[in-house]
């Protein structure tokens, strides 16, 4: 295999501010704010009875919220539409913005399906995942002889 080092300088010599021309428009704002996906930060933590999954997603309501569970799997999913309703028709500009999103998780085999419970408070989606009893971790003094 060949590697050919890429002379920008000379490129620019040719055609002088062709790449300007591209990069003030895939750097502009407009652009970056709708291609880059916006999926909200989990964490994921364990206790010995529970598994607990915290979403952040601020400026949602609970009702915009969907849980799923399909055999194993958890999918958290919104799909939200805001248009801002005026009555004046003098505007210049109006932009609707949609903003969506699922995540999915694969429970393990220690989780109970039957025992979920979510809660949305303060911009964080607080979900517990009860272990089943087999699973839970046993604590006890060992003795030594």
């Amino acid at each position: 295999m060949t590697l050919v080092k890429f002379n920008n300088q000379r490129n620019n010599a040719l055609m002088p501010g062709f790449n300007d021309v591209f990069d003030s428009i895939f750097n502009d704002t407009f652009f970056n704010d709708r291609m880059v996906a916006r999926v909200p930060a989990v964490n994921i933590s364990e206790t010995a009875n529970n598994y607990h999954v915290e979403l952040a997603a601020p400026g949602l309501k609970k009702e915009d919220f969907k849980l799923n569970l399909e055999r194993n799997q958890l999918s958290i999913s919104v799909a939200q539409s805001s248009d801002n309703q005026d009555d004046q028709k003098n505007y210049s500009k109006r932009e609707y913005s949609y903003s969506s999103f699922v995540r999915s998780f694969t429970l393990p085999e220690s989780a109970d399906d039957s025992k979920i419970d979510a809660t949305y408070t303060d911009g964080v989606l607080r979900i517990d995942i009860a272990k089943r009893e087999d699973a839970k971790m046993v604590r006890r003094q060992i003795e030594i002889k």
